[in-house]
């Protein structure tokens, strides 16, 4: 599902018309890059958490060169569901009949 079809979902649902939802959902995805860009992680009950995740300083190889280049330590954006979020995706019915057809 991409942002289009999620906007053009909720502006459906709600009867919010598709230009307000659009910049509501643009503001949500804003809000979270620059909050977590400031260090602040976001936690949404019942949905999960925008986190951001530390990594260790590594070596790593560049195989082309056969060198070594160290990696810094740094940080990644990370989403954690929620146990709701977890047991929703665990009990779907169309989410098993998909791993069976695999």
């Amino acid at each position: 599902m991409t942002k289009a079809e999620v906007i053009s979902e909720i502006a459906e649902k709600t009867g919010i018309a598709k230009d307000d939802v659009t910049i509501t959902i643009e503001q949500f995805f804003k809000t979270v890059k620059n909050s977590m860009a400031e260090g602040d992680n976001i936690y949404v009950r019942g949905f999960g958490s925008f986190i951001n995740k530390k990594r260790a300083k590594k070596i790593a190889r560049n195989i082309s060169k056969n060198t070594a280049i160290v990696i810094d330590e740094h940080y990644v954006p990370a989403f954690k569901p929620s146990k709701v979020f977890i047991e929703k995706i665990k009990n779907s019915k169309k989410i098993k009949e998909l791993a069976h057809q695999e």
